[in-house]
Formats: C-alpha cells, structure tokens, sequence
C-alpha cells in the first residue's frame, strides 16, 4: 500500500513540479527593446561589445532584453537600455528638423556622449565613435550620467574612435 502512495504522490509531484518550473520561467522578466539592425563593421563592433558589457551598472543587474540580441542590453527595473548599431541622431544630422549643432555633450572617461533630455531621464548616444551606441536611464537613477562610467571600458574597448 505504501509502495503505491509513494507512486501515486510521484505521478501528482511531477506534473506539480513542471507547472512551477514552467511558471517560473513565464514570469522571468524580459525588457522590451527595439533591436536595431547594424550590418557589417558596425554589427561586428556591437558584437564585441556585448561580449564586453559589465553584469552590473551602476549596481543594477543585468537582465534580458526581448527580443534578446547581440545588439540590445538592459539593467534593473524600470531598465537603464542600451542599443548599440542606431542611426546617427537626428540632433546631430543637418536638415533634421531636430538638428542642433549646440547639442549637449560631455566626456565620461575617455568616452564622448550626446545627452538628451527624456520625459522620464535622458538617453546618452556616443559621439565621435565609428558605431552610435545609445543608453536611455530612466530618471530614478539621478545622476544617469553614473550609469555611463561602468560602460566605459567596454566601449572604449570594441568601438573604435572616428566618425
């Protein structure tokens, strides 16, 4: 009798145990984010630089971004996005009717970012870099310039400097 308990507990056990695993795996957060499409040097820089990007920023974990791609990253909730391979801003681009040759930038250790003002925060867009890699940081993080630090290393590492 105890031999088919034990079996019959296992056959509620198992199937109880794979819902919560298939549960736990729906409820993983991913971020959404527009994956952009870079081809060639600049799709081969965004992937070296996701292979360098930090696990933390700013002390926030990295999570997943969907659709994941070699050419998106995310951290904390609400998520601080990185996109790397984005056309160049249009405050950057003559004849945008955004184009601002004043626009606001600032070095953050020996990488040169675009910052714009956001309704909630500011995305930051590297300049003078052969690949615009874009971060937006959503304003609970003041100062956002922080995240910016911990990307550093990483993009000084994979994209190169010029235009």
């Amino acid at each position: 009798m105890l031999g088919r308990v034990i079996s019959s507990s296992r056959r509620l056990l198992v199937p109880a145990l794979l819902t919560v695993a298939f549960a736990a795996v729906g409820c993983s957060s991913s971020v959404p984010t527009d994956a952009p499409a870079p081809e060639g040097a600049f799709a081969r820089q965004c992937r070296a630089l996701q292979k360098e990007l930090p696990r933390t920023v700013d002390g926030l974990e990295r999570g997943t971004a969907d659709p994941v791609s070699d050419f998106t990253a995310v951290w904390g909730d609400p998520p601080v996005k990185l996109r790397c391979g984005v056309p160049k801003p249009a405050v950057l681009t003559p004849g945008s009717e955004h184009y601002n040759p004043g626009a606001d930038a600032a070095e953050v250790d020996g990488v040169d970012w675009l910052f714009e003002r956001q309704d909630d925060g500011y995305r930051f867009t590297t300049v003078l870099r052969k690949t615009y890699v874009e971060v937006s940081v959503p304003g609970k993080y003041a100062p956002e310039v922080d995240v910016l630090t911990d990307l550093a290393d990483a993009v000084r590492k994979t994209v190169p400097a010029g235009v």
